[in-house]
C-alpha cells in the first residue's frame, strides 16, 4: 500500500504548488516512486508535479467526481507506488458549498477526508510570527474528522522568525512543523492572467527544480513527512467502472493538440479515451501542416491560443486540413482554447484581430475584466460526439474571453447554474464549449467519444 499525504494551503497564495513540487521532488530523489496529484480542476500545477516526478500529476476533484470515480482514479494511479502526494485547492476548506453538506465539496478537506489522508497545511507567516499558532488552531480545529498532521511555514524571514512561529504552533496545536521555506522570491514560480506559465511553454528549468529540491531536502523534515504519509490506512476496495476489465482493442486513432498553445487536459482523461480503443497522437496546431495520418478524429484541449494567435492564424495549412476533416464529418471536441481556435478568429488583449479555422460562427475576444470562472452542470441539447440529448454532466470554466455572434439556436449545452443560460456550439461533428470536462464524470464519455471516432474510421474506410 502506498503511503499518502496531502499538502494544503491555509489560503490561495500561500506558496503551496512551490512546496509541493519541491516535497515531490525531494522524495523522488531519495529513490522513491511518487505519483503525484491535484485537488480540483487546475491543469497548470499539475504540470510542475509532472516534471518533478517524471510521471503524469492526476486531478481529484470531488465536486466533478464521484467518491467511487475518485477512489477508482486513484487507486489506479498509485498500484505501483511508494507514496502519492497531493496537492490541495485554494484554502484548505474552500470549495462550493452543497444543501446538507458539512464540508464544501471540491475542497482539499473534503478531498483529504474521501481519501482518508493526512493533511500538511502550509502557513504563510511572512507577516507575523506568535500568532501563526492561533491560525493553526483554527486549521487543526475546524473539522474534528480531517486529520491535520502538522504543518510548513513559509515564507520566513530567518531562524529566529522559524523559532518563534515554530513554537507558538507546537505549543498551540501540540502537532509537529515538518519544515519551512525561506521568503525568497527565487523559489517563486512565474505567474500570468491564468495563473502559473505551465512548464509545456516555459520548460521548468533543470537549475530551477533543482533549487526547489534542494530547499526541501535542507529545511523539510523528510522522515516526519514519509512517516506521515505511511501512517495511512488501507482504503476499502472499489470495483472498477469507469475503465474497461481489459484495454480495448484500438479502434480509432484521435489526433490530440499538444503545443505551448494547447495542454490542458486530464490525464485520467486521456486515459480511459486509450483503455476505450483510441490510439493517441499528438500534433501541433502551431507548427504542423496536416492532421496526423488517417485520423479518426480530433481533440482540441484548452490553453493559451490568444498569446499565439498570429502564429496559429499564420498555420494556413492546419487551418484548412481541420475544415477538411469538419467537411468529412470527423468527430472534433474543443474545450476552451480549442473552442477559441475553432472560431472565426481571436481578438487578442491589445485588440488585434487573427482569422482562425472559422468552424464556430463568432468571434473570441479577451477581455480584462471579465473573468469566467466556476464549476458548472451542462446538459446536452442534441446527440454528439460526447453526449445525447439530455445528458448531464460537471464540469469547469476558467476563461478571460468572451463569444460573440453565437447563434442560441446552435448552442451544445444548457447551463444549470444560470437558468436561461446556454453555451458552446454545436453542429454536425463539431462540439465546441468553454466547459472543460472531466471524462471520468460520467462513464459513458469516454466510450461514446471512441465509439463515434470508430464510425468515423469505418466510413472513411467504406
Amino acid at each position: 500500500m502506498a503511503g499518502r499525504v496531502v499538502i494544503a494551503g491555509a489560503t490561495s497564495g500561500v506558496g503551496k504548488t512551490t512546496i509541493a513540487t519541491a516535497l515531490m521532488g525531494a522524495l523522488r530523489r531519495r529513490g522513491l516512486r511518487v505519483r503525484p496529484f491535484k485537488a480540483g480542476p487546475d491543469y497548470i500545477d499539475p504540470s510542475y508535479h509532472a516534471r518533478a516526478c517524471d510521471a503524469p500529476s492526476r486531478n481529484l476533484d470531488s465536486w466533478m467526481l464521484s467518491a467511487d470515480a475518485i477512489r477508482e482514479l486513484f487507486a489506479r494511479a498509485t498500484r505501483d507506488a511508494d507514496v502519492a502526494a497531493v496537492e490541495g485547492v485554494m484554502g484548505l476548506f474552500d470549495g462550493r458549498d452543497e444543501p446538507g453538506e458539512a464540508t464544501p465539496r471540491g475542497s482539499t478537506a473534503g478531498l483529504a477526508k474521501l481519501l482518508d489522508a493526512p493533511v500538511l497545511v502550509v502557513l504563510d507567516v511572512g507577516a507575523t510570527a506568535q500568532s501563526a499558532g492561533a491560525l493553526a488552531l483554527g486549521y487543526q480545529r475546524l473539522d474534528s474528522a480531517l486529520r491535520v498532521a502538522g504543518f510548513i511555514l513559509n515564507r520566513v524571514a530567518g531562524p529566529g522568525h522559524y523559532r518563534m512561529a515554530a513554537e507558538a504552533v507546537r505549543r498551540s496545536t501540540g502537532l509537529p512543523v515538518v519544515g519551512s521555506f525561506p521568503k525568497d522570491p527565487a523559489l517563486a514560480v512565474p505567474e500570468r492572467h491564468l495563473g502559473l506559465i505551465p512548464t509545456t511553454e516555459r520548460r521548468l528549468a533543470d537549475e530551477f527544480l533543482a533549487r526547489l529540491v534542494a530547499q526541501a531536502e535542507a529545511s523539510l523534515d523528510l522522515d516526519t513527512i514519509l512517516a506521515i504519509a505511511r501512517s495511512a490506512g488501507p482504503l476499502p476496495a472499489t470495483a472498477p467502472a469507469l475503465f474497461p476489465e481489459a484495454d480495448a482493442p484500438t479502434r480509432a486513432r484521435l489526433a490530440v493538440a499538444q503545443d505551448e498553445a494547447f495542454g490542458f487536459y486530464y490525464q485520467d482523461g486521456l486515459d480511459l479515451l486509450a483503455a476505450w480503443g483510441a490510439e493517441l497522437v499528438h500534433f501541433s496546431p502551431l507548427r504542423d501542416a496536416s492532421l496526423p495520418a488517417e485520423t479518426d478524429g480530433v481533440y482540441l484541449g484548452g490553453g493559451f491560443p490568444e498569446l499565439f494567435a498570429a502564429e496559429l492564424a499564420a498555420n494556413a495549412p492546419m487551418l484548412a486540413a481541420l475544415r477538411r476533416a469538419a467537411e468529412d464529418g470527423l468527430p472534433i471536441y474543443a474545450e476552451c482554447g480549442g473552442l477559441m481556435y475553432l472560431c472565426m478568429g481571436i481578438t487578442d488583449f491589445e485588440g488585434r484581430r487573427h482569422p482562425l479555422v472559422g468552424l464556430v460562427p463568432g468571434w473570441s475576444t479577451m477581455t480584462r475584466d471579465r473573468l469566467s470562472l466556476g464549476y458548472a452542470t451542462v446538459t446536452a441539447r442534441r446527440d454528439g460526439p460526447l453526449m445525447r440529448r439530455g445528458q448531464r454532466v460537471r464540469g469547469h470554466e476558467f476563461h478571460w474571453s468572451r463569444l460573440d455572434r453565437l447563434e442560441p439556436e446552435a448552442a451544445a449545452y444548457e447551463v444549470a447554474e444560470t437558468p436561461g443560460r446556454v453555451e458552446g456550439y454545436q453542429r454536425g461533428s463539431v462540439l465546441a464549449s468553454y466547459v472543460h470536462v472531466h471524462f471520468g464524470t460520467d462513464a459513458r464519455l469516454a466510450p461514446s467519444f471512441v465509439a463515434a471516432c470508430a464510425a468515423a474510421r469505418k466510413r472513411r474506410r467504406g
